[in-house]
């Protein structure tokens, strides 16, 4: 009987190091963007195609059996026990504008439950990496454990979300009842904010219409520093959709309750 061979921390850390070096020479330079809608803007550059391409190579040569979900490429053996999600530059928009707040995710999910996942950013040198049970930080201050602070009350809390106009009339109207509740919301800084709630500096991020690879390697994380990740109707968010991070489970079933009482 064969016996499943799975990764650890490190090889997240070759994985990111390989996407940074690929990445970062592109960043805050003249480049080439490409969109991929017609009726919108979901821009995309050589940046993250090279960065995906060899980071699939890298899963390949080490763990052949593994599916692959990726943001710029076709999947591959989805049904295979071992599951890497893959998304080179989180916030391409952010990237192509200049602005430190993009990131690397890469997920990993194992039939058997292990689900473990990291945010790199390159250029500040920072890494959030979670399994589920504990999460870590390094960067230019150091490496340690982080955990997500509590908050008791909306009136306490600080709240991002990529952008309002990204919702529906309805989910908007929703939404603006949560931000109207909150001490301080932000937008615009895509992975970093569930980062930010991980390292508790930040306490809900409340997305729509994300795919799997937007979130799927931010769950472990933020769920390591001792936060919630759900659907909007408290469900697993691994699939994407809408979703809702908390610090706080206490808050996270308060936002829930707003999002869907009509």
């Amino acid at each position: 009987m064969s016996v499943t061979i799975k990764p650890d921390q490190s090889f997240f850390h070759s994985l990111a190091d390989i996407a940074g070096e690929t990445v970062l020479p592109f960043f805050r330079r003249s480049i080439v963007i490409e969109n991929k809608e017609q009726d919108d803007f979901d821009p995309v550059t050589e940046a993250d195609r090279e960065a995906e391409r060899r980071m699939r190579e890298m899963i390949a040569g080490t763990f052949p059996e593994d599916g692959i979900l990726g943001e710029e490429f076709e999947s591959e053996r989805l049904d295979a026990d071992g599951l890497w999600v893959l998304d080179p530059i989180d916030g391409t928009r952010a990237f192509i504008s200049g602005l430190p707040v993009w990131g690397t995710l890469i997920g990993y999910r194992h039939m058997d439950g292990t689900h473990m996942g990291m945010m790199s950013q390159p250029f500040t040198s920072e890494r959030y990496f979670g399994d589920g049970k504990q999460s870590f930080y390094v960067g230019p201050d150091g490496k340690r454990a982080i955990e997500s602070r509590s908050c008791a009350s909306l009136s306490d809390a600080t709240l991002f979300t990529t952008t309002p106009t990204l919702f529906n009339e309805q989910e908007r109207a929703a939404y603006d009842k949560v931000e109207a509740a909150c001490r301080l919301p932000r937008y615009g800084v895509d992975c970093y904010a569930y980062c930010m709630v991980a390292l508790g500096m930040a306490d809900i991020v409340i997305e729509t219409a994300l795919k799997p690879v937007d979130i799927a390697p931010l769950i472990p994380v933020v769920e390591g520093a001792g936060g919630i990740v759900t659907n909007w109707q408290g469900g697993s968010a691994f699939d994407g959709g809408q979703v809702v991070a908390s610090g706080d489970k206490d808050l996270h079933e308060q936002v829930l309750e707003m999002l869907t009482s009509g």
